[in-house]
């Protein structure tokens, strides 16, 4: 079979990279909503599903077995066909009693699959397509995956919603306002609340039908009380799902305390030799001017919750208090946070002895909101096992679909193969992983990809909390909300355009000519958070506007960095290698990430990002030092170069 026409990348790209991100946002993200609508404790889903992981970061240890065995297209539908299996056997688990065990082994299961997909899939990629075109869909390949991402965390998540309202009771509304003046800020205690007696159908009530908060703060103590007593009410009366209190969340389990007995004097050495002495001398040159203050919080107010009749025998019926979502923000593109934060009773039962008790919801405002405001929170009831099990179903049917459209769409490249040099599996393996470190330029190579992003990966941890801190703590006090729109919606969005313009311009001219100016993107505008964190601005254009910049400066110089993985990794064992040159990448990320929030702790934001500005210069000089072949990402003279 011949090689497709240019234009048919349009009928593959796009899909394969999308079905390259939704398994990896639903261990991400899907699955812990998932778990805890489902009642599992927050201590197993943190610990579980964070092992969900792994596959991802070993990836690179297989990669040579992608390379040497069958053909990358048919380790992309094979692996695409093995996510909708597992994806539909977990769907069949979710409404069993052992829900938690089987779907987690089938979601390991998935996650390895995936993971293979991906290094089959940038190997089909590198494979298929000239090195010109390499470059034109290095911007297009990840708007897709991040539309991926966007869908897995906004729509599948909707989906599963609208699906347990309508397995029900009819869902409830209460409109909660802040006002500027208003007597207390809690409403009554559960006691004294007394529901009027009700006819006809069961249904949930609610009271107040509508809740002021008056716009005030309290201590972060007298909150927490609140919060804390509407919790023991919950927990005393049965409301509360067994999972969620029948286990300490502190109570690490014999294989945490295990690893903790084995590394405690290890991290003791650590700590006198290393880090005491570095925070003495950080704290000392580069103290901290901030002005002491008693920490406070938003004022809260309380809604009651109990059913107008019981269930029946022998059943239960979850409750699930939140915000009502709309427009964008109902299929996942925006926030629907306006300033409320639900801090107790999100989620309720209610069975034949407490369905006519009060349950306790606690709403908490904003201490930034300064001006009226009102949002609408909705109560819902209904099967929430069947729900996800028909929303797994529907991913599974979709991974389905994906791999027979892949199985008729995808190319057929004509070295698309196994790369064998040896006489067994096991010499080609080992052959395979040596090839790659013996590569022309391979310290250099190394070097850079590990350094190339360690200023971001110091600023990408802290830059929500510099934006969500108090003015007083150094931050700029945005609300949520406000958070939501300049970094996760205007801040996104220039991500991506630069993004696609980085690749474009570089099919257009090449690696090395627009190289350095992807260095400059890349680093330069990282000084707006240090005039940020001096200058303290009140104007959301202006914080909006700085960190766009910043954003699409990033976006057009990690095309640089995506380019020069696919330049390096070329060869016959291209696929691990480009695998390979990913593992480093994700280590150079984790690393420095860990030490950042201990580090701005010490020495405050502003120092931190004078420091994360000097810690650029490692990346500007190896990025400087790269050897890239001039006609590297341009068309040829004489067409498309096809493999």
């Amino acid at each position: 079979m011949t090689d497709s026409p240019s234009r048919s990348a349009w009928y593959w790209v796009p899909s394969l990279y999308f079905s390259q991100g939704i398994p990896y946002v639903m261990v991400m993200t899907l699955s812990v909503v998932m778990y805890k609508r489902l009642g599992v404790s927050n201590t197993d889903i943190a610990f579980y599903t964070s092992w969900l992981n792994l596959p991802w970061v070993i990836k690179p240890l297989w990669s040579p077995l992608v390379d040497i065995t069958h053909t990358k297209r048919g380790w992309v539908v094979a692996m695409q066909f093995l996510v909708a299996l597992t994806l539909a056997l977990a769907a069949a688990t979710v409404r069993g009693a052992e829900f938690f065990r089987w779907s987690l082994c089938l979601f390991w299961i998935m996650a390895f699959a995936s993971a293979t997909h991906d290094i089959a899939a940038d190997g089909f990629y590198m494979l298929s397509l000239s090195p010109h075109e390499q470059a034109w869909w290095v911007g297009l390949r990840s708007t897709f995956y991040r539309m991926a991402m966007i869908v897995g965390s906004g729509l599948l998540v909707v989906l599963a919603g609208v699906l347990e309202s309508r397995h029900g009771l009819p869902p409830l509304e209460v409109s909660v306002s802040v006002r500027a003046v208003l007597p207390g800020g809690t409403n009554g205690t559960p006691a004294e609340i007394k529901f009027a007696a009700t006819t006809g159908s069961q249904r949930i009530m609610a009271w107040p039908s509508a809740l002021s908060i008056a716009r005030s703060e309290l201590s972060a103590d007298a909150a927490k009380v609140v919060m804390d007593s509407a919790n023991q009410w919950n927990a005393a009366h049965g409301f509360l799902p067994v999972a969620a209190v029948s286990k300490d969340e502190n109570q690490s389990g014999p294989l945490i305390e295990g690893f903790k007995h084995f590394f405690d004097p290890v991290g003791r050495i650590w700590d006198r030799a290393v880090v005491q002495p570095l925070r003495q001398f950080l704290t000392t040159r580069f103290p901290k001017q901030l002005e002491a203050r008693t920490p406070t919080a938003g004022n809260v107010g309380v809604i009651y919750l109990a059913l107008s009749e019981p269930p029946a025998s022998g059943k239960s019926i979850v409750v699930d208090l939140a915000a009502k979502a709309t427009g964008l923000q109902f299929i996942g593109l925006a926030k629907s946070d306006k300033g409320f934060a639900l801090k107790a009773g999100g989620r309720l039962v209610f069975n034949g002895t407490n369905w006519n008790q009060p349950a306790m919801a606690v709403i908490q405002i904003d201490p930034r909101v300064k001006d009226d405001a009102a949002a609408v929170f909705q109560i819902t009831s209904g099967n929430l096992p069947l729900a996800w099990s028909i929303t797994l179903f529907v991913v599974a049917a979709l991974f389905l679909a994906f791999s027979c459209w892949h199985s008729l769409m995808l190319p057929r490249p004509r070295n698309d193969g196994p790369v064998v040099t040896h006489h067994n599996l096991a010499g080609e393996f080992m052959a395979t992983l040596a090839s790659f470190f013996q590569k022309p330029g391979i310290i250099l190579a190394l070097a850079f990809m590990l350094l190339y992003r360690f200023d971001e990966a110091q600023l990408g941890k802290v830059i929500s909390p510099f934006l969500l801190d108090s003015r007083d703590a150094g931050g700029l006090g945005l609300a949520t909300s406000q958070l939501g729109l300049v970094y996760g919606t205007f801040g996104i969005l220039a991500l991506t355009g630069g993004g696609l313009l980085g690749g474009f311009l570089a099919a257009k001219h090449g690696l090395k000519r627009m190289l350095p100016y992807m260095i400059a993107a890349m680093y330069l505008p990282k000084l707006v958070f240090v005039a940020l964190a001096f200058t303290q601005p009140e104007n959301m254009l202006v914080t909006g506007g700085a960190i766009a910049v910043e954003q699409f400066g990033y976006g057009f110089g990690f095309t640089a960095f995506m380019l020069y993985l696919l330049y390096f990794a070329d060869g016959p064992h291209k696929t691990a290698h480009y695998a390979l040159c990913t593992g480093f990448m994700a280590l150079g990320m984790m690393i420095p990430g860990m030490w950042s929030g201990w580090l701005v702790d010490l020495v405050g934001y502003q120092h931190f990002f004078v420091w994360v500005i000097c810690s650029a210069v490692p990346g500007v000089i190896l990025a400087s030092q790269l050897r890239v072949d001039p006609q590297f990402g341009k068309r040829s003279s004489s067409g498309p170069n096809r493999n």
